[in-house]
Parts: C-alpha cells; structure tokens; sequence
C-alpha cells in the first residue's frame, strides 16, 4: 500500500480560538491516537491533497517535531457549507497489530452480460477489511469476466489472502441488470417464434 508523507507541529493549544487561528494560517488541527499517548498536532492543507482527494487508500507517514508514525486516516471534518477542510483524526498503526480499514475495489474484465446489452450496477465501492499493514492491497480486484444478465457477485465470493472481509457476506458488491432494451428484445423473439 503507498503512503504519503505528512510533516507536522505539535499544537500548544486545543481550543476553538486555536483551532480558528491555526485554520487561518493555513494549517488543518489533528490528533493521532491508538499509540502510547493522544498527539494535538497542525499540519499544511495543501499536504493533505494526495491523501484525502484520490479513491486510493493510502497510509500516512507522520513526522511531527522529529518523532515518526505511521498511521491511517480515521475521520475528516469538512465545513457544512463551504467544505472546507477542518480537523483531520488518525489512527496509528503498527506492523504486529491488525488494522480494520476500508479498501477500493476496482472492476476488471469483460462481462458477456453487459456485452448482450445488460447494465453494470456497483453496489460498493470499497469494502471494510481487518488485516496487518503488511498485507493490505491498494485494491481489490473483482472480476466480471463470468458474470451474464441476472448475475452477481456477492461479498462471500471473493478471496482475499490474509484479510478478514467485515461487510455482510451475502450482500451484493456487482450485478448485471437487464436493460429495457435487452427485454424488448427478448420479448420481440419470443413472440416471433409462436
């Protein structure tokens, strides 16, 4: 899994007013938890840019005044209006402890289904997984190469070497949809051979 590099100050303060100033100043207000103790930190808005605004999933390595973490992304905070960026939660995270964080799928192959005329429904984009760092892909491949109108493929038909998949095992992650086309179509057969 990639990773971007964030640099960071630790905070004096952890109040609105220092929240406000430091927004003010360019800085985004953070806290790292999950380690030995809470980090208050700031870091530049621009450099939360590769991390925050890309379907990939990628881990953060913080420097904040010369100590070292790797970490993930928890929760973000956006103004309810101007979606500007406010506070940013990270979760540490070490090589022996599993990690629970979700994963983008990404779609690949051909389907006959959707080549019949049939329409591709993405149910998830990312699924929630429980794994070490070391093991977490960028992505998860699901392939569509088999799947003809009226199929899918569900949550439990996926193999994911030395990950433990959360979301619910019969839910749907891809289906082929009949379109109106395809069953005018069909109809138009149907009633040709009688």
């Amino acid at each position: 899994m990639k990773s971007v590099s964030i640099s960071g100050s630790l905070r004096a303060g952890v109040g609105t007013k220092d929240a406000k100033a430091t927004r003010s100043e360019g800085k985004i207000p953070c806290v790292l938890y999950g380690g030995k103790e809470q980090v208050h930190f700031t870091a530049l808005e621009k450099d939360f840019k590769p991390l925050i605004y890309t379907p990939e999933v990628k881990l953060a390595d913080l420097t904040i005044d010369g100590r070292t973490f790797k970490a993930t992304m928890k929760e973000v905070q956006y103004h309810p209006i101007s979606d500007k960026l406010l506070h940013v939660d990270f979760l540490e995270v070490s090589d022996d402890k599993p990690v629970t964080i979700e994963i983008p799928l990404k779609i690949i192959g051909n389907s006959p289904g959707v080549k019949a005329g049939g329409k591709l429904i993405t149910k998830f984009r990312k699924l929630k997984v429980r794994g070490m760092v070391a093991n977490l892909p960028e992505f998860i491949n699901v392939s569509i190469d088999k799947l003809d109108i009226g199929g899918d493929i569900r949550v439990k038909e996926l193999s994911l070497d030395n990950l433990t998949v959360l979301n619910t095992p019969n839910a749907v992650v891809v289906s082929i949809a009949m379109t109106r086309n395809v069953a005018t179509a069909a109809a138009e057969t149907t009633g040709k051979k009688k």
